[in-house]
């Protein structure tokens, strides 16, 4: 250990005695990502004594929230982290990217990055890295030490893929190392019952079933193979290769938490919905203790010269049974709905204060504070902090302007032999659309976040020309267009987003803004109303309505006791029992005969018991009483039903 003016705490390496502050010295540093742990839960459980490894970082580390910024995406949450800059810099977008040459859709790769991560930092300045199942990683970029990217445990899906990593795929580096990786790989089929034993309770039939992603099962053992493989292999180039930096991410939770995080602490269920909460109703909270256990892997593996950093990029809604039918109905929670702005962040080991809050972090703080630990000065152009209310070390000075060469990123290659088993889980956790992919529009989005108006009106100009049939686009722009003052032009394409788009919320809202700047209450108020006719907890809306004293309706309030029968009717359809569901609903369709809510609220039900006949007529009879919805055509436009045309 290197000698400093302040006792260690040496027995495990959990903190140094605050009240001394140290100049940095070079130290060896973990990261530890644990995508979509949420706080709250860790809490919960943590006070029930079921995560005995964080209660003890809580106690005798640094902890606290780490606020994460929208949009709420893995790849661009994780390269915040590892880069220290916001998506507008980095240019992760979304989970994939289009090849222009072919218009074919691909996972991102590290080619697409346009700053200097972490890893290339420290291997500039002559420190050795280890990098595991990183976000964005693939193909392995040449570095001082080890990488292996996030494509490695899908090139290993299969038997056929089994030597497809080497040189050519660009799967690790150095090439030399792939064979030794190999070894470490574990695929789905290998995941025995024993092992599956705390996570589900599946009989012999469902686990001889064939691996697909749409399985749940078969997708959740790809998530508990894959995270056993990236745990064993930073485990083992942190004791083999003894790097200086350590990062090393965990996918399996948040894959649990989108395929059964309905069913967490859900109460009793009917129907399918108690077939699949005897099935999965424990996956998350075990996987949940398996994640701490990860945690005291990592958390042995300190000595007096290192820290170990936990993170989560976000947080996750869990035990709410989804509005949406469809999403209960394929046991899958959509993309980034259920996701939430807080992760969690504990620090341990050398040069953390014990028991110290961590107050007010973000992402962006992640990387200025790996390089403080590891004794190499954070660049001036990186907006986070270094965060000092849980470190016993000064903040180094800010020596360096940038680490960026402004060197352009490369043109996206292709993995023949994982990417289409990436594109194929993202499709089954719901996170690609059937329209183009989303990157460029949430890199807009950013700027406008950032209040970059100018920045983020050009942005979008130029999707629009690129999709001028896209209403989100054109309520977005329209959105920019606001901001710059250019009330006219907004208006004009708000007017566009909403024929285009008829059931987006932003469409009508931001038509609203514009029309309230402009004195036209009664209007605002009609679009705002638009807004939550369409999207009832579009909060924007909602918000701008108690502001201006207006009721969010907009008809007239259902009679309390139809309203009382229909909720109840749709608490029950969610929960899976759904004679009950239709019992109340029959009641309350007697009481009000032409609600084309209880009509709604039918149809819902029906579509969850998997009756399209039974859901279209409640459609159409909801049509009927309210022929200008979009929401009831568009639904049976799904259904395959066609609809009269509205009225002008």
């Amino acid at each position: 250990m290197r000698p400093t003016s302040c006792l260690a705490v040496a027995a495990l390496a959990l903190g140094l005695l605050a009240g001394c502050a140290r100049r940095p010295e070079p130290g060896r540093v973990i990261v530890l990502g644990l995508d979509g742990l949420d706080p709250d839960v860790v809490a919960l459980l943590v006070a029930e004594g079921k995560l005995p490894t964080l209660a003890r970082l809580s106690a005798s580390g640094a902890s606290g929230r780490l606020r994460a910024s929208r949009p709420l995406l893995s790849p661009i949450l994780w390269t915040t982290v590892a880069t220290g800059k916001r998506a507008d810099a980095h240019q992760i977008g979304h989970f994939v990217a289009v090849n222009e040459a072919t218009g074919a859709q691909l996972p991102v790769t590290s080619a697409m990055r346009k700053v200097k991560a972490l890893w290339n930092i420290m291997s500039d300045a002559g420190r050795r890295v280890a990098v595991v199942g990183w976000w964005a990683t693939w193909p392995a970029e040449p570095v001082n030490g080890a990488i292996v990217t996030d494509h490695t445990c899908y090139h290993f899906l299969f038997e056929a893929a089994q030597h497809g990593g080497g040189e050519s795929s660009g799967l690790v580096h150095p090439p030399a190392l792939a064979p030794r990786v190999a070894a470490l790989v574990r695929r789905p089929a290998d995941v025995t019952a024993a092992e599956l034993a705390p996570f589900v309770h599946v009989d012999a039939a469902a686990l001889a079933r064939p691996f697909a992603f749409d399985d749940p099962l078969g997708h959740f053992r790809w998530a508990l193979a894959s995270a056993e493989t990236y745990r064993a292999v930073a485990l083992d180039l942190w004791r083999s290769e003894r790097p200086d930096l350590l990062m090393a991410y965990i996918e399996g939770t948040d894959s649990a938490s989108h395929l059964f995080g309905h069913l967490f602490r859900a109460g009793p269920l009917a129907g399918e919905l108690a077939e699949q909460q005897r099935q999965y109703g424990d996956t998350v909270e075990a996987m949940y203790s398996y994640a701490d256990r990860v945690v005291a892997d990592f958390l042995a593996q300190l000595d007096a010269d290192s820290t170990l950093i936990v993170l989560s990029d976000h947080g996750f809604t869990l035990g709410a049974l989804p509005d949406d039918p469809s999403t209960t109905r394929d046991m899958r929670r959509v993309s980034e709905r259920s996701h939430r702005d807080d992760g969690v962040l504990y620090l341990a080991g050398r040069g953390v204060r014990p028991g110290a809050v961590i107050h007010d972090a973000t992402l962006l703080d992640i990387a200025p504070t790996v390089l403080a630990l590891a004794g190499v000065a954070p660049a001036r152009d990186m907006p986070g902090r270094v965060l000092r209310d849980g470190l016993t070390l000064l903040e180094p000075a800010r020596s360096v302007a940038s680490y960026e060469t402004g060197a352009g990123a490369a043109a996206a290659p292709a993995d023949p032999a994982a990417d289409p088993a990436i594109m194929e889980r993202l499709r089954s956790l719901g996170y690609l659309e059937t329209t183009s992919p989303q990157g460029d529009r949430n890199l807009a989005a950013v700027l406008f976040q950032q209040q970059r108006f100018v920045e983020a009106e050009r942005a979008y100009a130029a999707l629009v020309r690129a999709q001028p049939n896209d209403g989100a686009l054109r309520a977005s722009w329209a959105g920019a267009l606001g901001a710059l003052g250019r009330l006219d032009d907004a208006v004009a394409e708000s007017d566009r987003a909403v024929a285009l788009a008829p059931l987006n919320p932003e469409g009508y809202h931001n038509r609203a803004v514009i029309l309230e700047r402009r004195g036209a209450h009664d209007a605002a108020v009609a679009d705002y109303r638009a807004a939550l006719r369409y999207s009832p907890h579009y909060e924007p809306a909602r918000a701008a309505l108690r502001r201006l004293g207006a009721a969010p309706a907009l008809a007239a309030p259902l009679d309390p006791a139809v309203r009382a029968r229909a909720e109840r009717a749709s608490g029950l359809a969610r929960r899976g029992d759904y004679p009950a569901a239709l019992a109340l609903l029959d009641e309350a369709a007697r009481l009000a005969p032409r609600s084309a809510l209880v009509q709604q609220y039918r149809a819902n039900v029906a579509f969850l018991m998997g009756d399209r006949a039974g859901a279209a007529a409640a459609l159409r009879a909801a049509l009927v009483l309210e022929p200008d919805n979009a929401l009831y055509r568009e639904n049976l436009a799904r259904l395959g039903v066609p609809t009269p045309a509205a009225d002008p």
